[in-house]
Protein backbone atom coordinates (compact mmCIF):
# COMPACT_ATOMS: atom_id res chain seq x y z
CA UNK A 1 0.00 0.00 0.00
CA UNK A 2 1.20 2.92 -0.87
CA UNK A 3 1.92 5.79 2.43
CA UNK A 4 -1.14 8.57 2.38
CA UNK A 5 -0.10 12.09 2.64
CA UNK A 6 -2.83 12.62 5.71
CA UNK A 7 -3.92 10.15 8.14
CA UNK A 8 -7.29 10.87 9.99
CA UNK A 9 -7.76 9.07 13.44
CA UNK A 10 -11.49 8.70 14.73
CA UNK A 11 -11.52 7.94 18.43
CA UNK A 12 -15.41 6.21 18.62
CA UNK A 13 -17.27 5.60 21.19
CA UNK A 14 -20.74 4.95 21.73
CA UNK A 15 -21.79 7.58 19.09
CA UNK A 16 -24.07 5.66 16.91
CA UNK A 17 -25.86 8.61 15.66
CA UNK A 18 -22.77 10.87 15.32
CA UNK A 19 -20.39 8.79 13.68
CA UNK A 20 -21.69 8.17 10.51
CA UNK A 21 -21.69 11.80 9.69
CA UNK A 22 -17.98 12.40 10.88
CA UNK A 23 -16.76 9.22 8.39
CA UNK A 24 -18.45 10.59 5.88
CA UNK A 25 -16.84 14.03 6.50
CA UNK A 26 -14.07 12.87 6.00
CA UNK A 27 -14.57 10.58 2.99
CA UNK A 28 -16.19 13.61 1.45
CA UNK A 29 -12.91 15.77 1.70
CA UNK A 30 -11.62 17.82 -1.59
CA UNK A 31 -8.33 16.25 -0.74
CA UNK A 32 -8.40 12.67 -1.19
CA UNK A 33 -4.99 11.46 -0.42
CA UNK A 34 -5.97 9.90 3.12
CA UNK A 35 -6.50 7.21 5.27
CA UNK A 36 -9.19 7.15 8.03
CA UNK A 37 -8.38 5.21 11.06
CA UNK A 38 -11.12 4.49 13.29
CA UNK A 39 -10.74 3.54 16.68
CA UNK A 40 -13.89 1.90 18.79
CA UNK A 41 -13.18 2.26 21.93
CA UNK A 42 -15.46 -0.87 22.92
CA UNK A 43 -19.29 0.88 22.34
CA UNK A 44 -21.46 -1.21 23.55
CA UNK A 45 -24.32 0.85 21.43
CA UNK A 46 -24.77 0.30 17.20
CA UNK A 47 -21.50 2.26 16.33
CA UNK A 48 -19.43 -1.00 15.27
CA UNK A 49 -22.41 -1.49 12.79
CA UNK A 50 -23.04 1.91 11.63
CA UNK A 51 -18.93 2.18 10.75
CA UNK A 52 -19.02 -1.12 9.04
CA UNK A 53 -21.91 0.22 6.62
CA UNK A 54 -18.94 1.60 4.67
CA UNK A 55 -17.10 -0.14 2.14
CA UNK A 56 -14.59 2.46 1.24
CA UNK A 57 -11.25 1.44 0.76
CA UNK A 58 -9.23 4.17 2.87
CA UNK A 59 -11.17 3.53 5.98
CA UNK A 60 -9.20 0.63 8.97
CA UNK A 61 -11.49 0.12 11.34
CA UNK A 62 -9.87 -1.41 14.53
CA UNK A 63 -11.46 -2.67 17.78
CA UNK A 64 -10.66 -2.04 21.65
CA UNK A 65 -11.83 -3.37 25.05
CA UNK A 66 -12.50 0.73 26.69
CA UNK A 67 -9.05 2.34 27.59
CA UNK A 68 -11.06 6.10 27.56
CA UNK A 69 -10.10 8.74 24.66
CA UNK A 70 -6.64 9.55 24.99
CA UNK A 71 -5.74 5.93 25.00
CA UNK A 72 -7.91 5.72 22.07
CA UNK A 73 -6.26 8.75 20.13
CA UNK A 74 -2.55 7.32 21.09
CA UNK A 75 -3.81 4.16 19.23
CA UNK A 76 -4.90 6.18 16.46
CA UNK A 77 -1.47 7.66 15.79
CA UNK A 78 0.47 4.68 16.23
CA UNK A 79 -1.34 3.19 13.14
CA UNK A 80 -1.09 6.54 11.40
CA UNK A 81 1.45 5.86 7.82
CA UNK A 82 0.38 9.49 6.78
CA UNK A 83 3.14 12.47 6.91
CA UNK A 84 0.24 14.47 8.63
CA UNK A 85 -2.14 13.40 11.17
CA UNK A 86 -5.78 14.74 11.78
CA UNK A 87 -7.84 14.21 14.27
CA UNK A 88 -11.84 13.73 14.50
CA UNK A 89 -13.68 12.82 17.54
CA UNK A 90 -16.88 10.56 16.57
CA UNK A 91 -19.23 13.48 17.46
CA UNK A 92 -17.87 16.35 15.34
CA UNK A 93 -17.72 17.12 11.52
CA UNK A 94 -14.92 18.67 8.68
CA UNK A 95 -16.54 20.83 6.56
CA UNK A 96 -15.66 19.82 3.19
CA UNK A 97 -12.32 21.54 2.43
CA UNK A 98 -10.91 21.24 5.77
CA UNK A 99 -7.63 18.78 5.39
CA UNK A 100 -6.86 20.94 1.91
CA UNK A 101 -6.99 24.40 3.34
CA UNK A 102 -5.08 23.02 6.50
CA UNK A 103 -2.98 21.20 4.73
CA UNK A 104 -1.80 24.61 2.48
CA UNK A 105 -1.54 26.78 5.52
CA UNK A 106 1.01 24.01 6.96
CA UNK A 107 3.10 24.39 4.27
CA UNK A 108 2.27 28.12 3.18
CA UNK A 109 3.12 29.51 7.36
CA UNK A 110 6.02 26.06 7.60
CA UNK A 111 3.96 24.91 10.18
CA UNK A 112 4.31 21.70 12.14
CA UNK A 113 0.58 22.41 13.58
CA UNK A 114 -2.23 24.14 12.77
CA UNK A 115 -5.77 25.04 14.14
CA UNK A 116 -8.72 26.64 12.93
CA UNK A 117 -11.58 28.47 14.56
CA UNK A 118 -14.62 26.03 15.07
CA UNK A 119 -18.86 26.14 14.31
CA UNK A 120 -20.72 25.40 17.34
CA UNK A 121 -23.60 23.12 16.77
CA UNK A 122 -25.91 20.95 18.84
CA UNK A 123 -27.40 17.25 18.21
CA UNK A 124 -29.64 17.93 15.46
CA UNK A 125 -27.05 20.02 13.49
CA UNK A 126 -28.17 23.28 14.34
CA UNK A 127 -25.45 26.03 14.91
CA UNK A 128 -25.55 28.12 18.20
CA UNK A 129 -25.37 31.80 16.82
CA UNK A 130 -27.21 33.15 19.72
CA UNK A 131 -23.83 35.73 20.77
CA UNK A 132 -25.27 35.67 24.28
CA UNK A 133 -25.21 31.90 24.43
CA UNK A 134 -22.57 30.53 27.17
CA UNK A 135 -20.35 28.79 25.03
CA UNK A 136 -20.13 32.01 22.49
CA UNK A 137 -19.45 34.25 25.35
CA UNK A 138 -16.43 31.89 26.28
CA UNK A 139 -14.99 31.20 22.86
CA UNK A 140 -15.08 35.19 21.78
CA UNK A 141 -13.72 35.95 25.48
CA UNK A 142 -10.65 33.81 24.64
CA UNK A 143 -10.36 34.81 21.02
CA UNK A 144 -10.47 38.53 21.90
CA UNK A 145 -7.64 37.86 23.93
CA UNK A 146 -5.43 35.91 21.51
CA UNK A 147 -6.05 39.33 19.46
CA UNK A 148 -5.03 41.53 21.90
CA UNK A 149 -2.05 39.33 23.19
CA UNK A 150 -0.44 38.22 19.63
CA UNK A 151 0.92 35.35 21.63
CA UNK A 152 -0.10 31.52 21.38
CA UNK A 153 1.13 30.57 24.39
CA UNK A 154 -0.01 33.58 26.51
CA UNK A 155 -3.40 33.11 25.28
CA UNK A 156 -3.79 29.65 25.88
CA UNK A 157 -2.88 30.64 29.52
CA UNK A 158 -6.54 32.19 29.50
CA UNK A 159 -8.16 29.84 27.58
CA UNK A 160 -8.38 26.74 25.37
CA UNK A 161 -9.83 28.67 22.25
CA UNK A 162 -8.43 25.37 20.63
CA UNK A 163 -11.42 23.86 21.81
CA UNK A 164 -10.99 20.42 21.23
CA UNK A 165 -8.77 17.55 20.15
CA UNK A 166 -10.50 17.46 16.55
CA UNK A 167 -9.33 20.71 15.29
CA UNK A 168 -5.64 19.50 15.19
CA UNK A 169 -4.00 19.02 12.31
CA UNK A 170 -0.11 17.83 12.91
CA UNK A 171 2.79 16.88 11.02
CA UNK A 172 3.29 12.71 11.95
CA UNK A 173 7.32 13.82 13.21
CA UNK A 174 6.02 16.29 15.62
CA UNK A 175 2.96 14.42 16.87
CA UNK A 176 5.44 11.93 17.91
CA UNK A 177 8.40 14.22 18.86
CA UNK A 178 5.65 15.79 21.73
CA UNK A 179 4.91 12.50 23.00
CA UNK A 180 1.22 10.61 23.22
CA UNK A 181 -1.85 12.10 24.56
CA UNK A 182 -1.85 12.42 28.65
CA UNK A 183 -4.29 10.47 30.70
CA UNK A 184 -6.44 13.59 31.23
CA UNK A 185 -10.12 12.76 30.73
CA UNK A 186 -10.78 16.36 29.99
CA UNK A 187 -8.37 17.81 29.11
CA UNK A 188 -5.65 16.13 27.11
CA UNK A 189 -5.95 18.07 24.22
CA UNK A 190 -4.97 21.34 26.36
CA UNK A 191 -2.10 19.82 27.71
CA UNK A 192 -1.13 18.31 24.01
CA UNK A 193 -1.48 21.84 22.38
CA UNK A 194 0.72 23.46 25.15
CA UNK A 195 3.49 20.81 24.87
CA UNK A 196 3.57 21.52 21.27
CA UNK A 197 3.70 25.43 21.40
CA UNK A 198 6.63 24.87 23.78
CA UNK A 199 8.56 22.73 21.82
CA UNK A 200 7.97 24.47 18.61
CA UNK A 201 7.44 28.19 19.63
CA UNK A 202 7.53 30.13 16.32
CA UNK A 203 5.12 26.94 13.97
CA UNK A 204 2.29 26.16 15.74
CA UNK A 205 -0.31 28.47 14.26
CA UNK A 206 -4.41 29.31 14.54
CA UNK A 207 -6.05 30.24 11.31
CA UNK A 208 -8.31 32.50 13.68
CA UNK A 209 -10.46 33.87 10.09
CA UNK A 210 -11.32 30.06 9.10
CA UNK A 211 -13.87 27.89 10.53
CA UNK A 212 -13.05 24.39 9.42
CA UNK A 213 -14.89 22.54 12.26
CA UNK A 214 -18.03 21.45 13.20
CA UNK A 215 -17.69 21.24 17.27
CA UNK A 216 -20.79 19.48 18.79
CA UNK A 217 -22.05 21.05 22.13
CA UNK A 218 -24.49 18.16 23.76
CA UNK A 219 -27.03 20.05 26.16
CA UNK A 220 -26.67 18.93 29.42
CA UNK A 221 -23.75 17.88 29.70
CA UNK A 222 -22.00 21.42 31.22
CA UNK A 223 -23.07 20.37 35.16
CA UNK A 224 -21.77 17.58 36.62
CA UNK A 225 -18.58 15.46 37.28
CA UNK A 226 -17.14 17.49 34.29
CA UNK A 227 -17.61 21.00 36.04
CA UNK A 228 -15.83 20.16 38.83
CA UNK A 229 -13.26 17.25 37.12
CA UNK A 230 -12.41 19.60 34.47
CA UNK A 231 -11.93 22.78 36.16
CA UNK A 232 -9.30 20.94 38.81
CA UNK A 233 -7.37 19.84 36.22
CA UNK A 234 -7.64 23.16 34.06
CA UNK A 235 -6.89 24.53 37.25
CA UNK A 236 -3.61 22.31 37.66
CA UNK A 237 -2.80 22.65 33.68
CA UNK A 238 -2.44 26.21 33.91
CA UNK A 239 -0.26 26.67 36.91
CA UNK A 240 1.90 23.48 35.18
CA UNK A 241 2.50 25.51 32.30
CA UNK A 242 2.30 29.58 33.54
CA UNK A 243 5.57 28.26 36.39
CA UNK A 244 7.10 26.53 33.26
CA UNK A 245 7.34 29.75 31.44
CA UNK A 246 8.78 31.73 34.24
CA UNK A 247 12.34 31.15 35.46
CA UNK A 248 13.46 29.10 38.51
CA UNK A 249 14.24 32.07 40.67
CA UNK A 250 10.84 33.74 40.43
CA UNK A 251 8.60 30.39 40.32
CA UNK A 252 8.04 30.46 44.28
CA UNK A 253 6.73 34.07 44.65
CA UNK A 254 4.58 33.94 41.42
CA UNK A 255 2.52 30.85 43.05
CA UNK A 256 2.44 31.60 46.34
CA UNK A 257 1.25 35.00 45.47
CA UNK A 258 -1.45 33.48 42.78
CA UNK A 259 -2.37 30.86 45.59
CA UNK A 260 -2.83 33.30 48.08
CA UNK A 261 -5.40 35.73 45.65
CA UNK A 262 -7.33 32.62 45.16
CA UNK A 263 -7.10 31.76 48.90
CA UNK A 264 -8.63 35.55 49.61
CA UNK A 265 -11.10 35.22 46.56
CA UNK A 266 -13.03 32.46 48.29
CA UNK A 267 -12.51 33.80 51.93
CA UNK A 268 -14.17 37.40 50.94
CA UNK A 269 -16.66 35.22 49.19
CA UNK A 270 -17.87 33.74 52.08
CA UNK A 271 -17.83 36.36 54.00
CA UNK A 272 -19.84 38.75 51.34
CA UNK A 273 -22.38 35.87 51.29
CA UNK A 274 -22.71 36.19 55.11
CA UNK A 275 -22.21 39.43 55.58
CA UNK A 276 -22.40 41.89 52.04
CA UNK A 277 -24.86 39.75 49.55
CA UNK A 278 -25.58 42.70 47.58
CA UNK A 279 -21.88 44.02 47.50
CA UNK A 280 -19.87 43.70 44.11
CA UNK A 281 -16.61 44.43 45.95
CA UNK A 282 -13.97 41.63 45.69
CA UNK A 283 -10.47 40.46 45.64
CA UNK A 284 -11.18 40.09 41.36
CA UNK A 285 -9.41 43.17 40.40
CA UNK A 286 -6.50 42.25 42.61
CA UNK A 287 -6.02 38.61 40.69
CA UNK A 288 -6.58 40.43 37.46
CA UNK A 289 -4.16 43.01 38.08
CA UNK A 290 -1.76 39.93 38.84
CA UNK A 291 -2.95 38.00 36.11
CA UNK A 292 -1.90 40.58 33.28
CA UNK A 293 1.16 41.86 35.10
CA UNK A 294 2.65 38.08 35.05
CA UNK A 295 1.53 38.22 31.43
CA UNK A 296 3.09 40.88 30.38
CA UNK A 297 6.32 40.10 32.13
CA UNK A 298 6.15 36.73 30.70
CA UNK A 299 5.73 38.21 26.73
CA UNK A 300 9.04 40.37 27.89
CA UNK A 301 11.01 37.62 28.89
CA UNK A 302 10.45 35.58 25.94
CA UNK A 303 10.52 38.36 23.45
Amino acid sequence: MSQPLISVVIPAYNHERFVGPAIQSVLDQSCDDFELIVVDDGSTDSTAEVIKRYSDSRLHYYFQENQDAFNTINRGIGLARGKYISILNSDDVYTSNRLEMLLKACRKRNAVCVFSDVIPIDNDDKEFTDPDFGWNVWHRKNRDFYFACQDLFTAFLKGNFMVTTSNLFMQAEAAREIGPFCSLRYLHDYDFIFRMISRFPDQVSYLHEQKLLYYRIHRGNTLGEAAITGREQDKALITKYLLAAIPDRYRSYVKAGSERLVELENELGEVKHQLLPESAKGVRPALKELAQATLRWIKKKVS
